[in-house]
């Protein structure tokens, strides 16, 4: 029982990590949207990202692709943008917690 107790652990863990990776990635996404890219071509390839991650099920598309095309959206969208950072930061907070608590679970 000890084994299976372990491996849902590490997979927890590669989970949370996975998460915080789409966190990181939507931010830089953001950030560097905005920096680099004029606002209607920001616009056009955050709506085209969003729609190849509805096609997530497709071997090279994936669902990561969703919050990479809202990130760039929400960079001309002030409501949008402020929803998307309050969503990112609530997702941070909860993905820190999870680290947290399978770090000091006992073993």
């Amino acid at each position: 029982m000890d084994i299976g107790r372990e491996g849902n652990g590490a997979i927890r863990q590669v989970k949370t990590r996975n998460k915080r990776r789409v966190i990181v990635l939507s931010y830089r996404c953001l950030k560097g949207g905005k920096r680099y890219l004029p606002p209607v071509f920001r616009g056009i390839l955050g709506l085209v990202i969003i729609a190849g991650g509805v096609m997530g099920f497709l071997p090279v598309l994936g669902f990561w692709m969703v919050p990479l095309g809202l990130a760039l959206l929400a960079t001309d969208i002030p409501p949008l943008q402020r929803w998307f950072i309050k969503q990112l930061n609530h997702y941070r907070r909860k993905v820190h917690t999870e680290l947290t608590r399978s770090d000091a679970a006992p073993q």
